[in-house]
């Protein structure tokens, strides 16, 4: 594998961390931080240019907030001048491992997501009968920091692109414990490797996908059989029953051995295509698919609380209208149409909405 250098000069260049800036302000306007780098925009960017060149920088500390919603996560949101440096980061070495992804590789790529992830998932349920459909355990919390170096490394050959990279998954705050011992391990192994990314970055993000990259490999190329994957979900076809199981024992055991990660036993399942699946939030059958139960109610929560905000002043009339607008669309590709229609006739008829005209906005979205 071709290792490329002379990265860093490219990360660091005023250029690149300016578009970086903006990248990272985008949808942040508001937020007291931002106003205040922007503010002096010149003089931040070029003392942060000249904190990476001198080898000074260090990632600051970053603020811990919980979210329930569906389950119990730890997000870290990183100081805004970090977030410069990560975009900066990735604009440079992003689209050096985007060449090794395989094509059916959804999360977190332009021309991917979710909605292109579910229609190729409906066209190999029409070619194959059954599915198995996995979830790593505690992906995020669960990943090493060691493994994730020697990955980055096959690819990375520049010193100074490899310290910026090491100080940022070094700088990573504590994130949920999984004791999880694999072969060869001693009783401290849990204590001696650091693990764990922290949700929200975008370096988090884009490394999650370089880390399973090895597993895309491996089932398409080793197991050759078709396979989907969105960060930690994922979903392999085949003709029958017995080659699944034999697939998930290699796929179980791939993990285990190359990457320390265990797949979920809760989330893991072997099912007939006829019968539907459930997949990035939807069950997914061959001709059309259904926002599951549980994500219907969560959004309807959500909603209450965005109509709230708006009733009190602290939601502006085109941030709602963008929300609204963003679950309609996620409903319409899901064949919920009608759904839609109700629960936001609802709405209007029950809240006192001035953003739009509803009939114009509801045939605009789900025509």
């Amino acid at each position: 594998m071709k290792r490329h250098k002379h990265l860093f000069e490219k990360i660091v260049s005023f250029d690149n961390l300016l578009e970086a800036f903006y990248k990272a302000r985008k949808g942040k306007r508001d937020k007291p931080a931002v106003a205040s780098f922007e503010f002096n925009l010149e003089r931040e960017l070029f003392r942060l240019q000249a904190e990476l060149e001198s080898r000074r920088y260090r990632p600051g500390a970053y603020t811990t907030f919980l979210v329930y919603d569906p389950k119990e996560r730890l997000i870290s949101a990183a100081p805004f001048r970090d977030r410069v440096v990560h975009h900066a980061l990735c604009n440079v070495v992003e689209p050096l491992f985007e060449q090794t992804f395989i094509f059916d590789s959804y999360a977190n790529r332009r021309g991917k997501g979710v909605h292109a992830a579910i229609n190729r998932c409906q066209s190999f349920m029409e070619r194959y009968p059954f599915v198995l459909k996995a979830d790593v355990k505690k992906y995020f919390p669960s990943i090493d920091h060691e493994i994730l170096k020697s990955v980055i490394r096959r690819k990375i050959g520049c010193p100074g692109a490899l310290e910026l990279i090491d100080r940022i998954i070094d700088g990573s705050n504590p994130q949920e414990v999984v004791p999880d011992y694999f072969p060869g391990d001693d009783l401290f192994s849990i204590c001696e490797r650091r693990k764990g990314l922290p949700i929200g970055n975008q370096t988090s993000q884009f490394l999650a996908n370089v880390y399973l990259n090895v597993l895309d490999h491996f089932v398409q190329e080793e197991l050759k059989l078709p396979y989907i994957r969105y960060v930690d979900d994922f979903v392999v076809f085949a003709g029958n029953k017995a080659c699944l199981h034999e697939s998930r024992l290699a796929i179980e055991t791939f993990l285990a051995k190359a990457l320390r990660l265990r797949l979920s036993a809760r989330k893991t399942h072997i099912l007939p295509t006829t019968s539907g699946v459930n997949f990035l939030g939807r069950r997914v059958f061959v001709t059309h698919s259904f926002v599951l139960k549980a994500n219907l109610r969560r959004m309807q929560r959500r909603t209450q609380i965005n109509l709230s905000a708006f009733e009190n002043g602290t939601l502006d009339a085109d941030k709602l209208e963008a929300r609204l607008n963003a679950w309609l669309g996620h409903v319409r590709q899901a064949d919920m149409w009608r759904y839609a229609r109700k629960f936001y006739n609802r709405l209007y008829f029950n809240h006192n909405i001035p953003v739009f005209r509803w009939e114009d906005f509801v045939w605009k979205v789900l025509a």
